[in-house]
């Protein structure tokens, strides 16, 4: 392999790195129980960003451990709880929900995030609203 091609072979891979944009953001969750009074607003932080990846057109020439397709998700994460306002003595009023500590960019593990984007489902209250802000 000529110097050229090296080169330009590490700086690809050094790049690709410092150019993935994956942090924690700011996003809201709307959680509502049917037999509450009220929907919760909760204020958290979730993993979003860009992350590069590489093109699997070369597939045929490259390992399997080169054709990764890293998305954004959680490196360090903790669970609050919150209490659903409204709910009668027979419902269990607390939801627990993900905070994003901070981010990485790998390989998308489902046992703690969802992994394909649902178009359908919206995000927004269907009850008067109360916010929580943590």
């Amino acid at each position: 392999m000529s110097p050229f091609f090296v080169m330009s072979l590490l700086l690809g891979l050094i790049f690709g790195q410092t150019a993935s944009l994956c942090a924690p953001s700011e996003y809201t969750i709307h959680v509502e129980k049917r037999e509450c009074a009220y929907c919760l607003a909760i204020n958290t932080t979730i993993c979003a960003g860009f992350c590069m990846t590489r093109d699997s057109n070369g597939k045929k020439l490259l390992l399997k451990s080169a054709l990764s397709q890293n998305v954004c998700t959680y490196k360090e994460m903790l669970y609050r709880t919150a209490l659903i306002p409204g709910c009668p003595l027979h419902t269990v009023p607390y939801y627990s929900y993900p905070v994003a500590v901070s981010c990485k960019c790998g390989k998308c593990n489902t046992d703690y995030s969802d992994c394909v984007r649902d178009r359908l489902r919206t995000n927004y209250c269907t009850k008067p609203q109360k916010l929580c802000d943590l």
